[in-house]
Order: structure tokens, then C-alpha cells, then sequence
């Protein structure tokens, strides 16, 4: 049967994916932000080598808008293109689907309760590709599939820490089910600590994001339980993103070990917060 074998967190910071495209990754401003993804991606290339990655990302506005909303959203189609956020879409490979597996986890999770959006035909953003690079960097095409399973958290209101828990639990349980022998890691992503407008525009929370780091780990849940104001106080109006990471979280099990932590805050108004996680019960 197919298996979850890790989960990983990563930013999707938009300004990493414009270093990376301008061959920029070496220059001391962008160099600490890329240097702390080495180990995965040798890990990824080595080790890992997942079949299929379960790709837990938003939308900013580029292929969803505001004429449609869906609070969850899994793409089921066998190719995905590359949006065009204003500047021509980034100069990466299209991302192959998975869609037998992706059918039957949407399948899995309706009759869960969990009222999915199918979507067969879509693009996708920075949200998407940018985790993508930093675990590959530049490559033909990526050597994975992804399924892209897209959160509401830029409209309010996006969804609860426990739902999101409990939507990767449900994942977990989906994916256990599926007969094929697969690979399969959950990445969740966006994040961390950020505010773009307003008058706390910039706002960084290193002390609160660790602490969320920390808690990823081991065999607590507490983290389901913060409420969507503690983001908004504690991490900015953009910080709810870490919701996502939940729903990897979730998909790990009762009990998780870190193989890799990074964290630092690039020249932008994001900080940025990448762990792999290993489930262990």
C-alpha cells in the first residue's frame, strides 16, 4: 500500500523563487536563506525520493479569485501549468499530476466528511513552485509528482488549525487505503511570520515562529488549538499560512522526530521556516 514516509515545512517566500531564476542563490543577501535547504536536497536526491508529494499550498489570487473561494481545494488533473502573477509565469517545468492517487484521496476525504473542491484543470503560483525549487533547485523537469491541494487563507474566512489537523489526518487514512506501493510525503507551506500592509507592515516573530517550529515535533497536537487571532496578533495578517502546516502535521501521525530545522529571515517582509519531519509511532 502506499505510505506517508515524511512531511516537510517550507515558506514559499516569492523572492526566493525570483533569486533562484536570476541565478542569484550565491550573492551574500540570498546565500544563508538557500544554504539551509542543502541537507534536504540531498536528502530528497539520496534518501527520500518520494513517488508522489501531497503539496499543501494558497492560491494569491493568480488562478482562483474572487469569483470562486473553496476553502480546500485538490487538483486531480495529470499536468499543471504555471501562473502568470505579472511578470510572465516563472521559468520552471509544468508539474505532473498524480491523478489515480488524487482521485481516490478525494474520494477517501468526501466520504469523510471533508466537502472537497475537485479542480481537473489548473495552474498554480509561487506557492506551489517555489517550495519545489528550493528542494530541487534547477532541473528539466521536476522528479516528482505533486498533488496540489490549495487552502483558503488569503479571504476570510480560511479554516481552522483543527480542521487542517484533522484534514491531514484524513489524508493519512486515504492514503493508507490506496493499493499501489508508493512513496508519499505532505509538504505544508507558507509562512511564517509576516505582514505586508498597514501599519505593522514588516512584522517579523522569530520567538513565536520557533516555538511553532518546536511543537511540530514529538507527540503534542497544541498547536491545532491556536486560534486565528493568536496568528493575527502574534504573526501578522499573513501568518495564518502556518495553518497549512497543520495539515502535514496532521498527516505524520501521533508522534514526529526532525531531521533538518532552518530558519531565517531573507530580505524580504517573510520569515522564512523550513523542518522535515519523520512520523515515529
Amino acid at each position: 500500500m502506499a505510505r506517508i514516509t515524511a512531511g516537510i515545512g517550507c515558506s514559499h517566500v516569492p523572492v526566493l523563487g525570483f533569486a533562484h531564476d536570476h541565478k542569484k542563490t550565491q550573492e551574500p543577501i540570498f546565500k544563508p536563506a538557500f544554504d539551509g535547504f542543502d541537507w534536504t536536497r540531498k536528502w530528497m536526491k539520496e534518501e527520500a525520493k518520494p513517488d508522489v508529494v501531497i503539496l499543501v499550498y494558497n492560491d494569491h489570487a493568480s488562478f482562483f479569485d474572487m469569483k470562486i473561494i473553496p476553502t480546500f481545494a485538490i487538483g486531480c488533473g495529470e499536468r499543471f501549468g504555471i501562473c502568470d502573477e505579472g511578470f510572465g509565469p516563472r521559468p520552471v517545468p509544468d508539474v505532473e499530476g498524480s491523478p489515480d492517487l488524487a482521485w481516490h484521496i478525494a474520494q477517501s476525504l468526501i466520504l469523510d466528511e471533508f466537502d472537497m473542491t475537485i479542480v481537473n484543470e489548473m495552474d498554480v503560483d509561487h506557492g506551489l513552485t517555489v517550495p519545489l525549487t528550493m528542494m530541487y533547485g534547477d532541473v528539466p523537469e521536476w522528479p516528482v509528482k505533486v498533488i496540489p491541494l490549495a487552502v483558503n487563507v488569503v479571504t476570510y474566512p480560511p479554516p481552522s488549525g483543527n480542521r487542517c489537523w484533522a484534514l491531514g489526518e484524513a489524508i493519512a487514512r486515504a492514503v493508507a487505503s490506496f493499493p499501489e506501493d508508493l512513496n508519499v510525503q505532505v509538504w505544508g507551506t507558507g509562512g511564517m511570520s509576516h505582514q505586508l500592509q498597514g501599519p505593522r507592515a514588516g512584522l517579523i516573530n522569530a520567538e513565536w515562529d520557533n516555538r511553532f517550529l518546536d511543537k511540530l515535533t514529538g507527540d503534542t497536537d497544541e498547536l491545532r488549538m491556536i486560534e486565528h487571532v493568536e496568528y493575527l496578533r502574534e504573526t501578522g495578517s499573513e501568518g495564518i499560512e502556518m495553518v497549512m502546516w497543520l495539515i502535514m502535521r496532521g498527516a505524520l501521525g501521533k508522534a514526529t522526530k526532525a531531521l533538518h530545522r532552518h530558519y531565517h529571515v531573507p530580505v524580504s517582509n517573510t520569515a522564512l521556516g523550513h523542518i522535515v519531519l519523520e512520523p515515529t509511532d
